[in-house]
């Protein structure tokens, strides 16, 4: 193993933790004998084919724990989805380097990308070990209970929910607040745990695992407003109808699409300014207000899941472990164990590569508006230790005395 040099890439949308996973590559891989180089490419993949590269050796180890506590990719980021041309190019440079080990930090694209980097080697018959560090806010790799990243975005998501809560209390009306997630839920439904009365919002929950339809949309809204004085409603912004069609898209035709042909979902408040205008001209209901979290929960500081900060530098360990002492390329994936703790293991990557998790249907309450008890039981561990609490005034009625009040 004399004169190992490994390379480590992060790729897809910052988290909050994403960066312990990086330094627990760092670190750990500086532990073993026989490293002879740390390298991180620059802005992911394509930092590799512009051979943009940082010495990571080089770093002290102090420095690298203040940057495992700072949001956001450390190393940048890309949104290039490679191709088999553009991986053998990843490849061909990996080579020329002399990289014996490679790591990428990422969700279901990063793991489809170390796949075929790994069938490249495999066919050209160079000894590259190939690891996918699971990284995601939206839950959805496939084979593991949860995802680094999703904690602590789910954290921010149940505390913004808790504030918005307690602001349409103190002036009612109708409230939507739009979650990311265009497939999976996960991070919408984490809205639920910031409930803590029985009265509190969110009210309504609308995931994209369950069709979206208008017209039940503002009846359930009338429902609630007309129980409550008020309504808080979280959205997924991957709500769609019956027929699989975002209904963003479908109200809004105009909308710039990706290469893909898919709606840009982010980055936009067009899906909670439609639902307003809807409840408003429909509902007759005027004081109505949305927010559209976008890119905020992603490296929100402030609000990081110690569980999350501790998993995300394990499984940053573990891919170096499993490189080093192992004889098989592999995605990363954590298994819970009890209430509460977890062990990783090393899955196939093509397990894990262009799949997608959704929530289960044990996770979702009849009618599609909520979630059930087992998904609380699920996410609360995971966002960690001293979350805020709310109270309300005991508030003792006074008699009514003056004769106006009659």
């Amino acid at each position: 193993m004399a004169g190992t040099k490994i390379l480590v890439a992060q790729g897809g949308g910052p988290t909050a933790v994403i960066n312990q996973s990086l330094v627990g590559v760092a670190l750990e891989a500086r532990r073993h004998h026989g490293v002879e180089r740390v390298y991180g490419a620059r802005h992911g993949v394509r930092g590799i084919v512009d051979e943009d590269f940082v010495d990571l050796t080089q770093e002290t180890s102090h420095n690298l724990e203040l940057v495992a506590a700072t949001p956001s990719s450390a190393l940048g980021s890309t949104r290039d989805k490679p191709d088999a041309p553009y991986c053998h190019t990843i490849f061909e440079v990996l080579r020329a380097h002399g990289i014996a080990h490679f790591f990428y930090i990422g969700g279901n694209d990063s793991c489809d990308t170390t796949y075929i980097v790994s069938q490249e080697a495999r066919k050209a018959g160079y000894p590259l070990r190939c690891i996918h560090i699971p990284k995601t806010i939206d839950n959805d790799l496939v084979g593991s209970d949860h995802t680094p990243g999703f904690p602590s975005a789910a954290r921010f998501v149940a505390q913004a929910f808790a504030g918005a809560n307690l602001d349409n209390a103190a002036l009612p009306g109708v409230y939507i607040g739009v979650v990311m997630g265009r497939h999976a839920g996960f991070l919408t439904a984490a809205s639920a745990l910031g409930k803590k009365f029985p009265d509190d919002g969110p009210h309504l929950i609308y995931l994209p695992e369950r069709a979206f339809a208008i017209d039940a949309f503002l009846e359930e809204v009338k429902t609630a407003y007309a129980r409550f004085g008020r309504c808080v409603v979280a959205v997924s912004e991957g709500i769609h109808d019956a027929a699989g069609i975002p209904v963003l898209g479908r109200m809004a035709p105009e909308l710039e699409r990706d290469a893909h042909g898919n709606v840009q979902l982010s980055g936009t408040g067009a899906l909670a300014d439609l639902l307003c205008e809807a409840i408003r001209t429909r509902l007759g209901i005027q004081r109505v207000r949305g927010d559209t979290f976008g890119y905020l929960q992603r490296s929100f500081m402030g609000c990081v899941s110690d569980v999350d900060q501790r998993e995300a530098r394990e499984v940053g360990e573990k891919a170096v472990q499993f490189a080093m002492w192992g004889e098989r390329d592999g995605s990363v994936a954590i298994r819970r164990t009890g209430f509460y703790s977890v062990d990783y293991e090393l899955l196939a990557l093509n397990d894990v590569a262009g799949k997608t998790r959704t929530m289960e249907d044990a996770f979702i309450a009849a009618g599609g508006t909520d979630v059930t008890d087992a998904f609380r039981l699920y996410l609360r561990p995971l966002l960690g230790s001293a979350m805020p609490d709310a109270y309300r005034l005991r508030a003792a009625p006074v008699a009514r005395r003056s004769a106006l009040a009659y």
